[in-house]
């Protein structure tokens, strides 16, 4: 018994597009334009430790959705307010009293 095939399957079959091939490259990475991005923004040393701390704290924020920044944001200042209340506490240089005023004059 042989097999035949018909000029009609050879021709039909011709007409057939291959599949295409797969290609082996991986996906491009869609650009979210909502992402985390970093700002790069340079941070000047205060020469003050506390403040520099929390200065650097800000580049947290670098890697957080928007809805985190507060957080971030919030800390920060609650730190850097903090900063500044404890300077009103430590002692100063000496105020003149009243009368030295009164008698430069």
């Amino acid at each position: 018994m042989s097999e035949s095939v018909s000029e009609a399957e050879i021709a039909e079959s011709a007409g057939r597009a291959e599949p295409p091939a797969e290609s082996h490259a991986p996906p491009e990475p869609a650009y979210d334009p909502a992402a985390p991005a970093p700002l790069n923004l340079p941070r000047t040393p205060t020469g003050d430790a506390e403040v520099d701390a929390r200065l650097a704290r800000l580049a947290d924020a670098d890697h957080l959705a928007t809805d985190g920044h507060v957080e971030v944001y919030e800390d920060v200042h609650r730190g850097l307010r903090d900063a500044l209340t404890a300077l009103d506490g430590r002692p100063g240089p000496p105020v003149p009293s009243p009368s030295y005023e009164q008698s430069r004059s």
